[in-house]
């Protein structure tokens, strides 16, 4: 078996030559001018985690054929040895620079290989979920020294700019330099245009060069250079790493340029990279004084108490305590502390170091380069402007500005901004999938509706009884001891349910909308026994209370006892109806036979509502068949469901016992957060096709928290679900992945069909 591979005659498998290592061939045999070299494979890293040995004779003789190609011997040739993993892995490995000995190379081959295994390395596939078994190889390459004189230097760019997606060059340079001193965040270097300022042929070339590989690769690239005596040699390439909003207009942008499909360009877009559009931003910046700024590194606003310790701000997040992380830079030592903190700070460093790269990957905001702060770790305290803050203090800082300012400013929540429209818009037009919002209020449709939302398709009734005086209207119904009581508390909640369900109505401009009737039951909306004096109300809440009200008198089963709630609340809709014009449908919770549905469908008749079933029950799933008959639609709540097939309550076990599940592997996610499809999933899928043998067009859709998990939609697709109902923030992501998911279908079914034919 081959183990080392000359950059002129490799292959370009990442797999095998990791990602440096196979984009180092791909640019050599683009002719574009990179140092020689050669790559020891994934293959030679998995024999020496076997034996312990190293190919030492295809190393020599590889070194001895990069002495031909240069020219020169070891001593007067310099060689770096680098880490090449498939995926990126900034910083994480070991790298042995200035190696000028046939027996050094082969010891720091072993080294870089070694540190695969080291803790931050560990930490980052961890967070990265990279497995562990994909392994590294390891580049060896003629050194070039960019600190030779004053026409050397180094550098990195980008093509497009990673915080903001504008195509063009963006990157920093320093002169007189190695790469080190750039990418450790040490010195706070000069934007890229010093390049051309100093050497206008070689910032030419590099243009050239970066127009080449980004058509080759239909990719923003990140790009490190080297200057020596003004001649560019490139390093190294790879996609850059950007944020969520520039990943977006990239995308779009690549898509108009006709250098990717639209479909492509959709599935370049991850769900975080939407998340982080629309981060939070700081109310009206103008009216407060900033302590001080830096390099906007990452964008978003965060706002949280200044730590200097990384591992105080991992102890900090487990209690829920948002930090804010300061420190002269970051290493990749730092991973943990950076991955717990709210956002990163630091005074040393610039756009393209570790802190920046890092944070601008996870999606939350960081400022690095502040070199106006003064910052004594002993002490743990920094100075600006005259001004001392100590551990403890509450910042808020503005990755979108690289504005630092002094206690907790009122956040926004982000916009959404033309590229990310025309992405949902194409995301629209490939996708089956609908794509419903939840909102129990005419400002939570508005946001719905701003999202794109196809209609609301869960309208919780209890939530809007948390007014004083719904609040009031309804504790009168449940204390009323005669029926006048009683008819004139109704009364009021009629009142009251119709005027928001006008306001809704008029929100929801055309939109369908399914609200569920009430579901709590009815002692949650009284005062806690324990704050509670009046006698009265302790013997009303003493009838009340149940040992298990997640399985008690709560939904259809209070409609059996007490219609007149049910009753009510179909005339509230009907009336607002009456003054704006909806399309409406009723959902019936916790349903377990069709008698309770014929019940509320008695209830309903005449209305001209179509009434549907909230599939939350084990028992509704198995009679899906007979409820399907006379259902008009079907709603999977996964919340309830997923409580009621694992026999968990979810606050109980998340509280209790699920982390110690999920640590010990017995579980490999939270059920109440990415869909069990082994479980619940093939629950839903008998029911599915129950009902659908019963009734083949019956609507069926989800409203349970899954509905905006990227990994349940996927799922869900797959069961043939009409559409998910999520909440507003949720919907683009949901989106998104119902059109990728329809994308990657497709095109499967294609590969199939190609199969298929080659076959016959």
């Amino acid at each position: 078996m081959q183990y080392a591979y000359s950059f002129e005659d490799g292959c370009e498998d990442r797999s095998l030559l990791g990602n440096k290592g196979a984009n180092l061939v791909t640019m050599t045999r683009l002719g574009l001018p990179v140092p020689p070299g050669f790559v020891v494979s994934v293959e030679a890293w998995r024999e020496y985690k076997h034996s312990g040995k190293l190919p030492a004779a295809e190393i020599e003789e590889a070194l001895s054929s990069l002495e031909k190609r240069c020219g020169r011997k070891l001593g007067d040739l310099a060689v770096s040895v680098r880490s090449s993993a498939p995926v990126s892995m900034p910083g994480m490995m070991d790298t042995v620079l200035d190696v000028c000995e046939r027996e050094r190379v082969i010891e720091a081959v072993g080294t870089v290989f070694e540190s695969w295994d080291n803790p931050r390395a560990v930490e980052y596939r961890r967070l990265n979920s990279i497995p562990a078994d994909i392994g590294l190889a390891v580049v060896v390459q003629a050194m070039v020294f960019g600190n030779r004189d004053e026409r050397s230097g180094t550098g990195v760019v980008f093509t497009r700019n990673p915080s903001s997606g504008e195509r063009g060059l963006f990157g920093e340079y320093l002169p007189r330099a190695l790469g080190e001193d750039l990418v450790s965040g040490r010195v706070t270097p000069q934007a890229i245009e010093a390049l051309r300022a100093r050497l206008p042929e070689a910032y030419r070339e590099l243009e050239q060069v970066g127009q080449t590989l980004e058509k080759h690769f239909c990719d923003m690239q990140d790009i490190e250079l080297t200057v020596e005596s003004g001649r560019l040699y490139i390093l190294q390439t790879r996609s850059g790493k950007r944020s969520g909003g520039a990943a977006v207009k990239m995308a779009v942008d690549m898509a108009k340029e006709r250098l990717l499909s639209r479909e492509d360009a959709i599935l370049r877009v991850t769900p975080d990279d939407l998340r982080s559009m629309i981060h939070r931003h700081i109310e009206a910046p103008e009216r407060f004084k900033p302590l001080t700024r830096g390099l906007n590194a990452a964008p978003g606003a965060a706002t949280g108490v200044v730590v200097f310790d990384p591992q105080e701000a991992v102890v900090r997040a487990k209690k829920n305590e948002d930090t804010i992380l300061v420190r002269p830079d970051t290493s990749p030592d730092d991973i943990l502390g950076v991955s717990a903190a709210k956002g990163v700070l630091t005074s040393r460093g610039g756009l393209t170091s570790h802190a920046a790269i890092v944070t601008r990957a996870m999606g939350k905001p960081s400022i690095c380069g502040a070199s106006e702060l003064k910052i004594d770790l002993k002490r743990e305290q920094f100075e600006v402007n005259g001004q001392t803050v100590k551990k403890g203090a509450v910042i808020t800082i503005d990755g979108n500005t690289g504005y630092v300012y002094l206690g907790a400013l009122p956040l926004a929540e982000g916009e959404t901004k033309p590229e990310f429209l025309q992405l949902m818009e194409w995301a629209d037009g490939l996708r089956w999938i609908g794509i419903f919002g939840n909102a129990d209020t005419a400002e939570a449709v508005a946001q719905a509706r701003r999202f794109g939302a196809d209609g609301i398709g869960l309208c919780r009734t209890e939530r809007q009884f948390n007014s004083p005086q719904a609040l009031a209207a309804i504790r009168e119904f449940i204390l009323a001891e005669g029926k006048e009581e009683m008819s004139r508390a109704l009364g009021r909640l009629r009142q009251l349910q119709k005027d928001d369900f006008v306001s809704i109505f008029k929100a929801l401009r055309g939109l369908p909308i399914v609200i569920r009737l009430l579901d709590l039951p009815l002692h949650e909306f009284l005062p806690r026994e324990t704050q509670e004096s009046d006698p009265r109300l302790r013997e009303r809440l003493e009838r009340l209370i149940e040992v298990n009200p997640m399985m008690g008198h709560r939904g259809v089963r209070l409609a059996i006892t007490s219609p007149e709630v049910y009753r009510m609340q179909v005339e509230a809709i009907l009336e607002a109806k009456r003054e704006v014009e909806a399309d409406v449908s009723i959902m019936v919770p916790q349903v377990i036979t069709l008698q309770e549905l014929l019940w509320v469908k008695g209830i309903a008749e005449g209305s001209g509502l179509k009434v549907g079933v909230m599939m939350e029950t084990v028992r509704a799933c198995m009679r899906a068949g007979k409820l399907a008959q006379v259902a008009d639609f079907f709603s999977f709540g996964t919340n309830d469901l997923t409580q009621a097939v694992y026999s968990f309550s979810r606050e109980d076990a998340e509280k209790k016992f699920l982390s110690t599940y999920l640590e010990k592997g017995i579980l490999q996610d939270n059920p109440f957060q990415i869909l069990d499809e082994k479980g619940v999933g093939r629950l839903m899928e008998t029911a599915i096709d129950w009902a659908r043998a019963e009734k083949p067009d019956l609507v069926i859709g989800v409203c349970g928290e899954h509905a905006g998990e990227p990994r349940s939609i996927g799922a869900f697709y797959r069961m043939g679900l009409d559409y998910v109902s999520c909440s507003a923030f949720r919907i683009p992501v949901a989106k998104l992945v119902a059109a990728q998911t329809s994308i990657k279908e497709k095109r499967a079914h294609r590969t199939r069909l190609k199969m298929i034919t080659s076959r016959s």
